[in-house]
């Protein structure tokens, strides 16, 4: 069984936003959590405090889909689904690059989907994650990826999600939120809306080979 390794490629992205950590903890974060979890408007495009505060496409992902072409040496005709898509930014630039490969995606936002890029969104479909088995046929896809979305289950939902992206995919890749030392899980404690699962890089790498995930991964931290 082939065992997945670290990779960096969404950090320099994440570094590039600034975020002010204290005062959203100090802006109602009980009540912005609660909203957030409804994955409605508020968290895409409303009020900072919310979430995103305005998911709009700038083509920031271009330079993301560039390295998943790259490094899993995708090429035209494959297949490639999005677990957790948002508004399918990242699968439309893996489309523009590849423009004969099937895509696919889930996400648990109904708001996300009927709002999501008009190129892809008709390949898009409202599923939580967290519900297996995914609909999907072993190795059905060439490559699978998941930003962000599985720290938000709790951990008697990682397992199903987890083997299920291992099985729907010859190739995958995840990426998550964690925290090195206590500055950064302070950080993430106060930044996260939605994060279920708050776990050091060690503590995540324990649960990838405990469910059996074999797949590549990425932390990103709150510095």
């Amino acid at each position: 069984m082939k065992k997945g390794g670290l990779k960096e490629i969404v950090t320099p992205l994440h570094q590039a936003t600034p975020r002010k950590y204290l005062a959203r903890m100090q802006d109602e974060k009980a009540h912005c959590m609660e909203v957030a979890r409804r994955y409605g408007k508020d968290f895409w495009d409303g009020d900072r405090k919310y979430g995103y505060g305005g998911y709009k496409y700038d083509g920031r992902w271009s330079v993301v889909a560039e390295k998943f072409i790259e490094q899993y040496n995708l090429k035209d005709g494959d297949k490639i689904l999005d677990v957790g898509c948002g508004k399918g930014f990242l699968l439309y630039e893996v489309k523009k690059l590849l423009p004969n490969c099937t895509v696919a995606g889930f996400d648990i936002s109904r708001y996300a989907v009927a709002n999501a890029k008009e190129e892809v969104r008709e390949k898009l479909f409202v599923h939580n994650a967290a519900n297996t088995p995914w609909c999907y046929e072993d190795n059905e896809f060439d490559f699978a990826f998941s930003l962000a979305t599985l720290h938000n289950l709790k951990i008697n939902e990682l397992q199903g999600a987890l083997a299920d992206l291992n099985r729907v995919a010859k190739k995958q890749y995840l990426m998550v939120e964690s925290y090195r030392n206590e500055v950064e899980q302070f950080n993430l404690q106060c930044w996260a809306l939605t994060c279920y699962s708050f776990y050091t890089p060690e503590e995540w790498i324990w649960l990838f080979e405990h469910f059996g995930y074999c797949g590549d991964y990425e932390f990103i931290y709150f510095e």
